[in-house]
C-alpha cells in the first residue's frame, strides 16, 4: 500500500505542515543562518598569508590581467554563483521585501552547496525596479560564475531572465521558471514510460499561468509535446484566441498572449474542468487549496490519466481523491506524498554540469538533458506508480544530471571547457560527495552544534 492509499486525516495533515514552521523559528535563530565561508586552501601557518594575500597574490592578479580567461584557474569563479532575488515573490508569502527573503535565499545555498557542491552566495536587491534589478546583477559577472535568479514577480521575471540571459556570457537561471519547469518534464516523463503513452501524442491541461506552468508549457512544447495538446486554464477560463482579454494580455503579459495563440487548438472555452475532458496529463502550478480541481472533473480524463498537483503547502487535489477519481499517477510538491516534485533535483545539478564545462548559459536543450536523465535513472531503478521520479535521497543522481546537462553544453558549442563524458562523471560525483562528507564532519566534530531537539 502506498503512502497516497493511507489518507491521513485533515487534522494531522494541518498539523504536520505547522511543525517545520515551529521548528524553523527555534533553529533559524539558534544557528543565525545556515550558510558560512570556509578556506579551501591549505594554511600550514602564518608564513602562506603571504602567498594567499600580499605580496604574493599579486602575480596571478597580473596574470588575470593579461591573461582574462585565467580566472578561472586562480579563483573560486568556476564553482561560486550568486542567488539573487528582489524578495517581490516568495515562495508563497508574495512581497516580503529583500531582507525577509533572506532565510529562503539561504536555505536555497545551502541546496547548492550540500546536493550540487557549488558555493552560492545570498544576494538580496534593495530595489523593485527591472531595470535597476538588471543593472546590478550584470555588474556581479566579474566575481560569479552563474546566476540563479529567485522569487522575482511576474510579468517582470520573464523579462528580466530574457534580458541577463542575452547580455551576460555566465549562465543565468530562473529557479521558479526553468528549475520547476525541468521537474515536472522529468516526472512526465517517467510518468509516461510507466503508462506506455508518448510525449508527441498526449494532451495535457495545465491549471495556473505563472511563471512556473508558463515555463513548463514552453518546455513541454521544445520537448516534443505539440503545442495544440496543450490547454491552459488561468482564474478567468481557458486560453484559446477568441477571449475577450487576448489584447490585453498582448500589452501586459506576452508570454501568455503565445501561449493562448499557439495552443488548445480545439479552442475550448469554460473551466478548467472542460480541459480536463479527456486529457491525458493534469499539471497545476496554483493556489494550495484542495478541492480546486474537483474529483468529477479527473473521473473525466483519459485511461492512466497523470496528475501532478505541485501547490504547496497544500496540492491542489489530495492524492487519494485524484486515485479514487481513476487518476494512475499521482505526484505533488510535498515529500510525505509519492512522486514529489521537488526543484531541489534539478538546479544543483544543472549549475553543477554548467559551472564544470564554463558553459556561458543554460538552454532548453540542457534542462531537457537533466529532465531525461532523471527519468532514465528512475527507469533503472523499476518505475512504477508511486515512483517515477527519484527523490532527493538518492544523492547519486546528481552527479549524473550534472554530466548529462555538462555533455549537452558541449554538443551545443557553448562551453568553455571540454571533458571527456568518464572524466566528468568522476569529478562531479567527488566534489559533490566532499560537500556532503564535508558537512558530516564539521557536524561530528561539534564545529556544527547539535540541534538543541
Amino acid at each position: 500500500m502506498t503512502q497516497a492509499e493511507r489518507p491521513p486525516t485533515k487534522e494531522e495533515l494541518l498539523e504536520k505542515a505547522k511543525q517545520p514552521a515551529k521548528e524553523a523559528m527555534q533553529l533559524h535563530p539558534y544557528y543565525k543562518g545556515k550558510i558560512q565561508t570556509i578556506p579551501k586552501c591549505t594554511i600550514r601557518g602564518f608564513d602562506d598569508f603571504a602567498i594567499w594575500y600580499t605580496p604574493g597574490v599579486a602575480a596571478p592578479c597580473r596574470d588575470i590581467q593579461a591573461n582574462p580567461d585565467k580566472v578561472w584557474e586562480h579563483t573560486n569563479k568556476a564553482n561560486m554563483i550568486a542567488v539573487v532575488t528582489d524578495g517581490s515573490r516568495v515562495l508563497g508569502l508574495g512581497n516580503i521585501g529583500p531582507e525577509a527573503s533572506l532565510p529562503v535565499m539561504e536555505g536555497k545555498s545551502l541546496i547548492f552547496k550540500y546536493l550540487g557542491g557549488v558555493d552560492a552566495i545570498p544576494i538580496a536587491l534593495n530595489t523593485q525596479d527591472p531595470e535597476n534589478f538588471i543593472r546590478a546583477t550584470k555588474l556581479l559577472e566579474p566575481a560569479f560564475g552563474g546566476i540563479n535568479l529567485e522569487d522575482i514577480e511576474k510579468p517582470k521575471c520573464f523579462n528580466i531572465l530574457h534580458r541577463l540571459k542575452t547580455d551576460m556570457k555566465i549562465p543565468v537561471f530562473h529557479d521558479d521558471q526553468q528549475g520547476t519547469a525541468t521537474i515536472i518534464l522529468a516526472g512526465l516523463i517517467g510518468a509516461l514510460r510507466f503508462v506506455g503513452k508518448s510525449l508527441d501524442q498526449v494532451q495535457i491541461a495545465m491549471l495556473g499561468v505563472g511563471a512556473a506552468n508558463t515555463c513548463t508549457a514552453e518546455l513541454l512544447i521544445e520537448a516534443g509535446v505539440p503545442a495544440g495538446n496543450i490547454i491552459l486554464c488561468d482564474r478567468d477560463g481557458l486560453l484559446y484566441k477568441g477571449r475577450e482579454d487576448l489584447k490585453a494580455m498582448k500589452e501586459d503579459e506576452h508570454e501568455k498572449y503565445d501561449l493562448a495563440i499557439l495552443t488548445n487548438e480545439e479552442q475550448r472555452s469554460g473551466d478548467f474542468g472542460e480541459a480536463l475532458r479527456g486529457a491525458d496529463v493534469c499539471i497545476s502550478a496554483s493556489a494550495p487549496t484542495p478541492g480546486l480541481i474537483k474529483k468529477v472533473w479527473v473521473e473525466k480524463m483519459a485511461k492512466d490519466a497523470i496528475v501532478f498537483a505541485c501547490a504547496n503547502p497544500l496540492p491542489e487535489i489530495w492524492p487519494w481523491e485524484a486515485k479514487e477519481a481513476g487518476a494512475k499517477v499521482v505526484g505533488t510538491g510535498r515529500s510525505d506524498f509519492d512522486n514529489q516534485i521537488n526543484n531541489s533535483l534539478g538546479f544543483p545539478a544543472i549549475f553543477r554540469g554548467a559551472l564544470d564545462v564554463r558553459a556561458m548559459e543554460i538552454t532548453d536543450e540542457m534542462c531537457i538533458a537533466a529532465a531525461t536523465k532523471l527519468a532514465d535513472l528512475a527507469e533503472q531503478r523499476g518505475l512504477r506508480e508511486d515512483y517515477v521520479i527519484p527523490s532527493m535521497q538518492e544523492w547519486e543522481l546528481y552527479p549524473a544530471e550534472a554530466v548529462a546537462v555538462g555533455m549537452k553544453a558541449i554538443e551545443q558549442k557553448i562551453a568553455r571547457k571540454e571533458w571527456e563524458e568518464n572524466e566528468l562523471l568522476a569529478h562531479a560525483t567527488k566534489i559533490i560527495k566532499r560537500s556532503i562528507d564535508v558537512t558530516q564532519s564539521l557536524m561530528d566534530n561539534g564545529f556544527i552544534p547539535k540541534a538543541p531537539f
